[in-house]
């Protein structure tokens, strides 16, 4: 009775190193995933937003993230001041830039 109990554990105690990897794997797989479709170009979005908001200069056409169109007076560090309707300016800050519009069309024109 001894070896047959002895036999039956012996292939469970050999599995113990392979299972550590099949029980990794999919969690790195998943990591895998994650990292290609969403943490990388999320990083590339938000460089290339910042870049956008690095080249800004006055008289440039933005859309803020509400959906103010308006006219570039006055770029701060971490402001500008955007010309809206006749006399009508608003300071807004720069991380509220939706979309520069005359650059865009630079770029299909090209």
């Amino acid at each position: 009775m001894l070896l047959y109990q002895f036999l039956l554990a012996a292939p469970q105690q050999a599995d113990g190193g392979g299972g550590l990897l099949f029980t990794l794997l999919p969690l790195i797989l998943i990591f895998a995933v994650f990292y290609f479709f969403i943490i990388r170009p999320q990083r590339k979005r938000e460089q290339e937003r910042q870049d956008m908001i690095e080249a800004l200069v006055k008289n440039d056409k933005i859309v803020t993230a509400g959906g103010i169109h308006g006219e570039v007076t006055q770029i701060d560090d971490d402001s500008v001041l955007v010309k809206v309707d006749g006399n009508t300016k608003l300071r807004i800050q720069k991380s509220a830039i939706g979309e520069v519009l005359n650059k865009d069309k630079e770029k299909q024109k090209a």
